[in-house]
């Protein structure tokens, strides 16, 4: 730590600070700002060349008198202390305790800023997640090492989906679930509340480190929250061996206080105000999950972000998609209609999912069925828009079966309980219900071996496709 005080500040404006005559100062320097009144303030070097450095002030730049405010560069990065005793607790976005507890006592110390990983030392992504939710688990299957966010609308209960995620996550083959990092960013008392007591009462919060950054607190603060999640999560999985889940909450808050942020530095604007480095700080971010070579642990991401005026265009949603591997979309329309988890089949996707299913990983029939509701899903849609031009009494019996079908698959497939935890096993048997509402004949992209085992009525009356049933 440096003996030197410096008084040579020369501006200070939303909630940053700029130096004036500092020599040899280092990018991400922890710095300690004391006030007239003897306050200490924290923050961060993040700008430094040889006229003048600048200074992200966690606590904010209110009620700053420049004539006398002293500044001290601490000559090490932020950090944050790790043991196996982070389990369990509350921090912020520094890294303080936030539930009353005494600050975690460790020799280890690592700056959050860390590397990124050696492309040449990951591994692929593969080994089913079993969420309990089956339009992941039997749709947009989660694999581990995967980055899969959740892309959201405000009003949308995406809040509790993370929460169901949270408690229910493991891994089908092995007895310990995951160890969680949950990260929220710019939440309010309420929604904090709800996740301390949702863990607590769920018996996983010994098993969770949470971070949480409130509406109030300072937005500078919501940049270093993710990377201290990460930190966190770094250190289970590679140095405790742990499989860890990390959930992130709302990503967009955090964008958005990245843009506060670079405008009041003077950075050029990109689109709809953002900076131009949008794309790469939010790389920065996510690809510090994933798999090594040679190591048990694992990192999996499941960011949560609410897509402003619900434009899945928007470019916080936009980018994110570019970078991780697939999405799951809640739809507005479901969520009106009552129907929890109001997940938007159509738009949702899973790129690994290919290698996380099958017959090593949930059963041999899982990629076919998960084809093949796809595909009756969407005919169905095709169908429920046309009865929506023609009326549904124009259409044929088999345009009417998909019609039931549609219906029966958002109640009952779609729709479960907030405290149902369904097995993948369970979900597929699920599916092959709905899907032996149907002929045989309409379903093509499973195999006949499939459907001799599992199909209700193989070769029985439903080889008639044109005959009705019932679809209740």
């Amino acid at each position: 730590m440096s003996a030197k005080e410096y008084r040579t500040v020369s501006s200070a404006q939303g909630g940053l600070l700029t130096v004036s005559q500092v020599p040899g100062i280092a990018f991400g320097d922890r710095v300690e700002v004391r006030d007239s009144q003897g306050r200490k303030r924290n923050g961060q070097v993040i700008r430094s060349s040889s006229i003048e450095v600048l200074i992200q002030v966690f606590e904010g730049t209110d009620h700053l008198d420049l004539e006398s405010t002293w500044v001290r560069f601490l000559d090490t990065p932020l950090e944050i202390s790790l043991s196996p005793e982070i389990l369990g607790r509350v921090f912020d976005g520094l890294g303080e305790p936030k539930d009353g507890r005494p600050p975690v006592v460790s020799r280890l110390h690592r700056g959050i800023n860390a590397n990124a990983f050696n492309p040449a030392a990951r591994t692929y992504p593969k080994e089913f997640i079993q969420t309990g939710i089956s339009t992941i688990d039997g749709l947009n299957s989660l694999v581990r090492g995967q980055k899969l966010p959740i892309f959201s609308a405000s009003g949308l209960p995406h809040n509790r989906l993370a929460a169901q995620i949270v408690r229910q996550a493991k891994l089908p083959d092995e007895e310990s679930h995951f160890s969680i990092v949950f990260a929220a960013m710019g939440v309010s008392y309420s929604d904090a509340r709800f996740f301390q007591e949702e863990f607590a009462s769920s018996g996983v919060l010994g098993n969770v480190v949470m971070f949480i950054n409130m509406a109030d607190d300072p937005p500078v603060e919501r940049l270093t929250l993710p990377r201290m999640a990460l930190t966190a999560a770094e250190y289970l999985a590679f140095d405790l061996d742990r499989h860890v889940l990390v959930v992130m909450t709302d990503m967009t808050h955090y964008a958005e206080a990245l843009r506060e942020v670079a405008t009041a530095k003077g950075d050029v604007p990109a689109r709809k105000g953002y900076p131009g480095y949008l794309y790469s700080d939010l790389t920065e971010i996510y690809e510090r999950s994933g798999r090594i070579k040679d190591r048990h642990g694992s990192i999996t991401l499941v960011p949560v972000l609410s897509m402003p005026s619900d434009d899945i265009t928007h470019p916080i949603p936009d980018l994110t998609g570019y970078i991780t591997e697939g999405q799951i979309v809640l739809s507005r329309e479901l969520h009106n209609q009552g129907v929890y988890p109001p997940v938007h089949i159509s738009p949702s996707l899973s790129r690994l999912m290919k290698d996380g299913i099958g017959k090593d990983f949930t059963r041999e029939d899982h990629p076919h069925v998960s084809n093949q509701l796809y595909a009756l899903y969407a005919r169905a849609l095709e169908t429920r828009n046309l009865a929506s031009i023609i009326g549904a009494d124009e259409l044929s019996a088999r345009d009417q079966r998909y019609l039931e079908f549609a219906d029966a698959f958002e109640k009952r497939f779609v729709a479960q309980g907030e405290d149902e935890d369904r097995s993948i096993v369970e979900t597929l048997n699920l599916a092959w219900e709905l899907l032996s509402l149907l002929p045989t004949t309409a379903l093509t992209r499973v195999t006949e071996t499939e459907m001799a085992k599992y199909h209700r009525h193989a070769g029985s009356e439903l080889q008639q496709p044109e005959q009705k049933e019932p679809l209740a």
